[in-house]
């Protein structure tokens, strides 16, 4: 108890100082408030994965009723997934933060952001009192919409935090819905008064809202729409702790409600197993038309939050057949996809993050050639396009094989709905592996190969060692996922031997067997990739002492090639935009050439894709909003008399209620 006294305190007092410090300091100050709130809280984590659940009671007010904070091993993985992140990315932003250290203020309400936005994930990971839980959420809401707008002069910047907060705001009112709902049948605000409730009523509508309210944060359609706007605008390192992490405290949520149910598993298996398929396809297909690198990896999270949930849909199916290799094989891969996405995807974040510090752009049409310049940040982010594709040797691949592995035991089923929507479920993954491999081929190739498209106002070159270094890092830790899965499914094995031990008991019989399977899989991948590489290496000692001569590629008899005859972006995605356009929804300033037109006029061509549910829906309902509420746009009018004149009335309301004793 008095460590988590001491932890609140620390945090509450580096908050308190860092208005007082110069922006070169801030950086410094949260990295190593990070450091101490990881120490501390790792201990508990690490001591609750390997042993039993740590609880503690706080005695709370009259409103909240008692405070639980329960350690237990689901809430101990999230923590160490959010201490190793944001390691990596308090110590990546000390140095990608040094070209706005001229903006004091700013750099300040950023480090204390940062600060806060750790604290309260921390804390959602452990806090089981309904009322402190939404506290919390609301401090991650405003935290990390602040951290969003740091560029907040920019209108588009601005206009996505205040989208996200909007956003995030009907999130929480779904959360108090649901809170609310359990508390009127039981009253407490204990979250173990959850299971209680499902214990003696309906599971689909209570299980249903909460879903909704963490979906908004996960990022599952058709709640995303946040999403593609506000992880580009932040800062990198940002972007890549939101993605990486804050919204699988969406993920984190669902489990846990999903770890309560008692009933009608199997049909909200099945629904979230819909979702979260549709979720994936679209993610990936909007991924792959986007050419602003940061809003494509923000396509690309919607995506990973599908095949995460299909995980979570498969576990839930285990539990409702009452088969334990369902259920450790579903939430399994699961949860060691939220270890992997958290990994890969902040890599990519901090990658493309020194990718825009050289180039000063997002658009990847005006790249080209960077290999030349950034060889490793190329490497860095070659790994993690591969990881991210589910290829072996790395890390992603072993979780989707988990995740493969499911669907494939889900089969085995008599129910004819079952097996279908995983038959379905199983081709709707592969599409969705063939189209990031084309959507990071598209990426890759434009930005890192070729030639510069553009002469960029200063040469790129590679950034510094202080900002690889936590990429090495997170690849270490992925290599390690890759090539030791065993270690990393036995944590996952016994947390959900524990989440299950209370009403199932399931016993992990079989599944530890397929990590012998992804570890030689990688193994031998690995081995073909060294193959490779020592015939490169053979091919350049015998090479290295004779002449070479390098002579122009064929032109096809046109003798004065230019940086504009490549391979554009745009080429690789333009073939899935048209048989798919009426869902990928393109916008063109472009005059189409006629059919008879032999020597065609020059034509200048912009184009660029909208969301689909954005565009179709939630525009026309903001539009609807906008026109209705102008129609009241005479009560604020700028006149002080009409301000008096409401109060008064107000005041004349009141009383005139009270006298007749309508209120007392």
């Amino acid at each position: 108890m008095f460590l988590i006294n001491l932890f609140v305190a620390f945090l509450v007092v580096i908050a308190s100082i860092i208005p007082f410090l110069k922006p070169k300091g801030v950086g410094i100050i949260v990295f190593i408030s990070i450091i101490l709130g990881s120490a501390l809280s790792g201990y508990f984590a690490v001591n609750s994965l390997i042993g039993s659940q740590i609880e503690f009671i706080f005695s709370g007010s009259q409103v909240t009723g008692p405070i639980p904070i329960r350690i237990d091993a689901l809430s101990a993985w999230f923590i160490m997934i959010i201490n190793f992140i944001f390691l990596t990315g308090g110590f990546y932003g000390i140095f990608y933060m040094k070209a706005y250290r001229e903006q004091k203020s700013n750099i300040q309400l950023h480090g204390i952001s940062f600060v806060l936005l750790y604290f309260a994930l921390i804390g959602l990971c452990v806090v089981q009192n309904s009322i402190v839980f939404l506290i919390l959420w609301e401090i991650m809401s405003i935290s990390s919409m602040l951290l969003v707008i740091f560029d907040h002069n920019n209108p588009i910047t601005f206009k996505a935090g205040i989208n996200y907060l909007v956003q995030m705001h009907i999130c929480v009112i779904l959360l108090t819905i649901g809170f609310i709902w359990v508390y009127f049948q039981k009253g407490s605000f204990d979250f173990n008064a959850i299971p209680i409730f499902f214990a003696g009523n309906a599971n689909i509508g209570l299980f249903l809202i909460f879903f909704i309210g963490f979906g908004f944060k996960a990022g599952f359609i058709p709640f995303h729409s946040w999403l593609p706007l506000a992880h580009p605008a932040g800062p990198s390192h940002v972007s890549g702790i939101m993605s990486g992490v804050m919204v699988k405290i969406g993920i984190f949520g669902i489990i846990r409600i999903a770890s309560y149910l008692k009933s009608d598993l199997i049909l909200l298996g099945e629904i979230v197993v819909t979702v979260s398929v549709l979720t994936g396809l679209f993610g990936i297909l909007n991924a792959a038309v986007h050419r602003d690198f940061k809003r494509m990896l923000a396509y690309c999270t919607i995506e990973n939050i599908g095949i995460i949930g299909i995980g979570i849909g498969i576990g839930m199916m285990g539990m409702g057949n009452g088969s334990p290799l369902l259920y450790y094989l579903g939430f399994g891969g699961a949860l060691l996809h939220v270890l992997n996405h958290a990994l890969f995807k902040s890599l990519l974040f901090y990658s493309a993050g020194s990718i825009y510090q050289q180039t000063h752009t997002r658009n990847i049409e005006r790249l080209g050639g960077l290999i030349k310049f950034m060889p490793k940040t190329a490497i860095i982010f070659l790994i993690g396009a591969i990881a991210i594709g589910g290829i072996p040797p790395f890390n992603g691949f072993v979780s989707e094989f988990v995740i493969y592995s499911g669907l494939l035991e889900g089969m085995k089923s008599n129910s004819v709905s079952q097996l279908s929507l995983l038959i379905l479920s199983f081709a709707g993954l592969s599409i969705i592996g063939g189209l990031s491999i084309l959507t990071f081929t598209k990426t890759f190739g434009t930005i890192f190969l070729g030639n510069q498209r553009e002469k960029l106002e200063h040469p790129p070159k590679e950034v510094s060692f202080s900002m690889l270094l936590p990429q090495y890092l997170i690849i270490a830790a992925m290599l390690s996922v890759a090539f030791f899965p065993k270690m990393y499914l036995n944590l996952v094995s016994n947390l959900l031997y524990k989440m299950s031990a209370p009403h199932l008991g399931f016993e992990p019989f079989g599944f530890n067997s397929y990590s012998t399977i992804a570890s030689n899989i990688s193994l031998f991948s690995a081995v073909f990739i060294g193959i490779a590489v020592i015939i490169w290496g053979l091919r350049y000692f015998v090479m290295r002492n004779k002449i070479q001569i390098s002579q122009q590629t064929w032109g096809c008899g046109y003798v004065v090639p230019n940086t504009k005859m490549q391979y554009t972006a745009k080429s690789f995605s333009k073939p899935l935009g048209k048989i798919l356009n009426f869902l990928l929804i393109e916008k063109k300033q472009f005059e189409e050439i006629k059919p008879g037109e032999i020597f065609p006029s020059k034509r200048n061509y912009v184009s660029n894709y909208f969301d689909f549910f954005e565009h179709r829906f939630i525009s026309n309902i903001t539009k609807r909003l906008v026109y209705t509420v102008n129609y009241f746009k005479f009560i604020q009018n700028g006149m002080i008399q009409s301000y008096v004149i409401y109060g008064i009335v107000f005041i004349v309301v009141i009383f005139v209620i009270t006298a007749l004793s309508i209120i007392k």
